[in-house]
């Protein structure tokens, strides 16, 4: 039997066959070994990253990064795809989140309405080896559970929680019919004290809290953006028209139905947003815009895409639009997303466009104190595992980990020595910093 593109659909018992050949490729006690002899120097790696960027923000990004290690590292996943990148790995694909790490899983309103808890942060999104985002992921827990004052011990079985959550949901999901595991819920979140947080957020926000923070009323009762620096501010002349004029190829990329329901709102002012650790530097605008009269606002954030940090590091096809790779990316790994989810073009660079939502709760490292770790942990490790499972072949997963152990500890063992060497490169930039080579925001 075969697609439609030519190529064959493997049998149960040839994916199955996949995943354990893959352990010749790479044995799963080599999961955890990580090359200490760096062909690079992480300072370098993270200067690379400024490409596209907009130079005069990005001391602001150094400076959110130097706060602790944790922060560090989320605003290098550039040097850890490095790593990972010049490693071998067990080449069983899928869409990868790339910049999988605690806070980077959040509280949003869901099209229908429903406040739900999931991944909500694409950029670095590709096509790339499973055990890529479970790496990072499991470093993360670590390296937060060292800032929300929880012991070594701790912070390492936060890590074996998230590993052995997400084993057993891609095993679960391998038996399951295909559609219901694309589909799969998780049924504890108010229940764990890191997502019911966020969750409880989420629904307290309401349309009319970002119209107060970000918007006046002037005279004639017009609604415009006011100057929020050092966050967000109105641009006016020739960058706002590019702005405005890209929202025509942002049109095109919706489907019908979504179309229909953005023709019915018009812009009235367009703003530039800084954005969160990972992407400051990125152009970020914000455009406000009005439905049924002024009591129906629609925030549309329209934020920059440059290739993902994983690129130089893996032969896969791009669709050669950022804002679109991001998309459709999201896609394939949510059962929900963002309804006005598209993309566009300024100039010479892509955009991802979606809601600047109101609805919206984010993990604070205050709630992992406690049990908060382990609980977020396992809710991670089933997180990750659907959308490894909605994009690639959970079968061959499954089959590549196998009954034992021995590729769980492994995962474990990567994500505790990963946050040992976050330390050390956060130290050496620490020293960049001193040296006066990374300007911070003072």
């Amino acid at each position: 039997m075969a697609r439609s593109d030519g190529e064959r659909i493997l049998t149960r018992k040839a994916r199955l066959e996949l995943g354990r050949d893959a352990r010749k490729r790479q044995g799963r006690a080599k999961l955890g070994e990580i090359e200490r002899k760096r062909s690079f120097d992480p300072i370098e790696i993270l200067l690379a990253a400024r490409r596209d960027r907009v130079p005069r923000l990005l001391p602001v990004k150094y400076q959110r990064m130097s706060a602790s290690p944790f922060a560090f590292f989320r605003g290098a996943v550039s040097i850890m795809a490095a790593d990972l990148g010049n490693a071998r790995h067990t080449a069983l694909f899928v869409q990868l989140c790339g910049d999988a790490h605690v806070q980077n899983l959040g509280s949003f309103e869901a099209p229908d309405g429903r406040i739900v808890f999931d991944i909500n942060d694409f950029d670095e999104t590709i096509a790339g080896p499973w055990e890529w985002d479970v790496k990072r992921m499991a470093a993360s827990i670590v390296l937060a559970g060292q800032e929300s004052e929880h012991s070594a011990s701790a912070s390492e079985e936060g890590a074996a929680r998230f590993v052995n959550s997400y084993a057993r949901a891609i095993k679960e999901m391998a038996d399951q019919p295909i559609l219901v595991a694309a589909r799969h819920q998780i049924h504890r979140l108010k229940k764990a004290q890191a997502t019911s947080a966020a969750l409880q957020q989420a629904e307290r926000a309401q349309p009319a809290d970002l119209v107060r923070k970000y918007t006046q009323t002037e005279k004639g009762g017009r609604i415009r953006f006011r100057d929020a620096r050092p966050i967000l501010w109105p641009i006016t002349g020739q960058a706002k028209r590019d702005v405005l004029e890209a929202l025509p190829l942002y049109r095109d990329s919706l489907p019908p139905d979504r179309l229909h329901l953005f023709d019915f709102f018009r812009p009235l002012d367009v703003a530039f947003k800084v954005v969160g650790t990972g992407s400051v530097g990125l152009r970020d605008y914000v455009v406000l815009m009005e439905g049924n009269g002024q009591h129906d606002p629609l925030f549309l954030q329209i934020k920059q895409e440059v290739p993902s940090a994983y690129t130089p590091y893996l032969k896969v096809k791009q669709l050669g639009q950022e804002g679109r790779r991001v998309v459709s990316g999201q896609r394939k790994i949510q059962p929900i997303s963002d309804l006005l989810l598209g993309w566009t073009r300024i100039g010479e660079h892509d955009y991802l466009v979606r809601q600047l939502n109101d609805h919206k709760g984010s993990v604070d490292i205050a709630t992992l104190r406690g049990e908060g770790l382990a609980e977020l942990a396992e809710i991670a490790g089933e997180l990750l595992a659907r959308g490894h499972a909605r994009s690639g072949d959970a079968l061959a997963i499954a089959a590549y980990i196998g009954g034992s152990d021995q590729a769980l500890d492994s995962l474990v063992r990567y994500g505790v020595a990963y946050a040992k060497i976050t330390h050390e490169d956060f130290a050496a930039f620490q020293k960049a910093i001193a040296d006066e080579r990374i300007p911070i925001a003072r």
